[in-house]
């Protein structure tokens, strides 16, 4: 670990991981927001290079789950779009903020396609507050995303006492390994104390 001005950076390997993936609070409270993040924004999600070959493949398997909008994004953009930043990220329903793998409940309430039909949704979403970052050398940043629209699920967390990390737990395990996450767990307790 090493302190700057950015506060506590802790390395695992090749990765770099913010402190405030350690000491903040987050719980996500679907029903509060109703996946708002699926629908805001001003860019689709990031997506890693290799996921948009198995959205291409899946695409048969969860393409009946999304909205009309959605199926005509995707075949008229394809399967992923390249945004300001020059990112790969998934597209969006024309004119709109909206992803176009969204599903929607009879409520209104938003959910992921790709996941409702029991596949896996792109590592940005899974991991989400976390924001992940190329290092030049191949290494990666994992930094805290604070997004106004999950204000409630920081508070529930806090609220909860759920800290970022333990929140994901399973998507953290299954993106890096469970060696990376029980050393992010000793770095937690060596930033914390243990926990109760």
């Amino acid at each position: 670990m090493a302190a700057s001005d950015f506060g506590t950076i802790i390395q695992i390997g090749d990765i770099l991981v913010s402190e405030d993936v350690i000491m903040e609070y987050f719980a996500c409270d679907y029903e509060s927001c109703r996946g708002a993040c699926c629908i805001e924004g001003d860019s689709g999600a990031p997506l890693e290079e290799e996921e948009t070959a198995r959205l291409e493949r899946d695409y048969p398997f969860f393409r009946h789950l999304m909205t009309e909008k959605g199926r005509v994004a995707v075949e008229s953009v394809g399967f992923f779009e390249i945004d300001r930043q020059n990112d790969i990220v998934t597209p969006l329903v024309k004119g709109g903020a909206e992803c176009a793998y969204c599903h929607f409940r009879p409520d209104g309430a938003c959910l992921c396609s790709i996941e409702k039909a029991g596949l896996k949704k792109p590592v940005s979403c899974s991991l989400y507050p976390i924001r992940v970052t190329g290092l030049t050398g191949g290494g990666q940043a994992l930094n805290l995303h604070k997004w106004d629209i999950c204000a409630c699920a920081f508070e529930k967390g806090r609220k909860e006492g759920t800290r970022v990390y333990r929140f994901l737990e399973k998507p953290l395990t299954e993106t890096y390994g469970r060696d990376f996450y029980d050393a992010l767990c000793a770095a937690a307790t060596h930033l914390l104390g243990p926990e109760p």
